[in-house]
């Protein structure tokens, strides 16, 4: 009989059939009674902003491994993996581009107001003579990028190819970057004209980028955050932004998803995506073949392909 897998998310279809193929999978929301299922299962695959909700967890006596689609391991209670010895994989590496992508397409559209003259065209605005906004340049700017990991350096490439001057602040010094490091994040934000959050997210980054910060960035200052909602306070950036405090927003994620706060919705200065800079279908695929990998490793008693527990 084939094993049987619990599935929290939703993947490609080509995962997905390919994971049907070799085990008995179990969809959680189709799922009508867990308690049925729940003592054959021992690997859940699962998104990172999903995770295992620590129920879900406590449920599955013989769980041994969570395989995430995905690098974030916020959703997931890692103490009590460990106290469980329960692995836990991600997906690293494939989707840093992408990502890294994102980030500077959120500012070129926050800067050069692509959305909002998308929006003008498709008004009818332009044979009106309508005035527009001019939009902002982002060539010889200062990126300050929070977190200097594999997404904090890909981005920080991707700026400096735009002739941008790149700053960033992380928990330590990072001796193999070339950048300025700045210790206190109020520091970066000052210094800074666009603010990147690139951290991870969890117990440690949450709401770092607070109301100081923010008031730091200043009123010219944009902020792009391709990283996770829990490192943004967002009531103060609604606030900030509201009160116009900083120039503008770029953001792919948001604190309690999928609910966005209803003022940003009708913002000019703020452009907005679901939670989706590594979605692609390269990026995906990728992603789903190294679940694949991890998730048959575990049942061979090999050693896993990417392990974070």
């Amino acid at each position: 009989m084939k094993p049987d897998i619990l599935l929290m998310e939703r993947m490609m279809p080509r995962i997905e059939k390919a994971l049907n193929d070799a085990y008995m999978v179990h969809y959680l929301p189709d799922v009508p009674a867990l308690p049925a299922i729940a003592p054959r299962i021992r690997a859940v695959v699962t998104g990172g902003g999903t995770g295992v909700p620590p129920d879900i967890m406590a449920a599955l006596p013989q769980l041994g491994l969570i395989a995430i689609n995905g690098i974030g391991t916020d959703a997931v209670d890692l103490n009590v993996a460990r106290q469980r010895n329960i692995h836990v994989t991600t997906t690293p590496g494939v989707l840093t581009d992408d990502v890294a992508d994102m980030a500077i397409a959120l500012l070129l559209a926050l800067s050069r107001g692509i959305v909002r003259g998308d929006r003008y065209v498709r008004d009818g605005k332009w044979p009106q003579g309508a005035p527009i906004p001019l939009g902002h340049r982002v060539t010889g700017r200062v990126m300050g990028i929070v977190g200097m990991g594999h997404v904090g350096r890909a981005i920080a490439r991707r700026a400096e190819a735009f002739g941008m001057r790149v700053a960033y602040n992380d928990v330590r010094e990072m001796t193999d970057v070339g950048f300025a490091f700045h210790a206190d994040l109020e520091d970066l934000a000052r210094s800074s004209e666009i603010l990147v959050v690139a951290a991870a997210g969890g117990a440690g980054s949450r709401g770092i980028v607070n109301a100081k910060v923010l008031e730091a960035l200043g009123p010219e200052g944009l902020l792009i955050n391709v990283a996770r909602g829990s490192v943004v306070d967002e009531d103060a950036l609604v606030a900030a932004l509201q009160q116009e405090r900083i120039g503008g927003a770029g953001l792919d994620v948001f604190a309690h998803e999928p609910d966005v706060p209803p003022a940003l919705l009708g913002m000019d200065n703020v452009v907005l995506q679901p939670h989706r800079a590594s979605a692609t279908v390269e990026t995906r695929l990728a992603m789903g073949e190294m679940v694949l990998k991890n998730v048959a490793a575990f049942y061979a008693g090999e050693k896993l392909l990417s392990p974070v527990v």
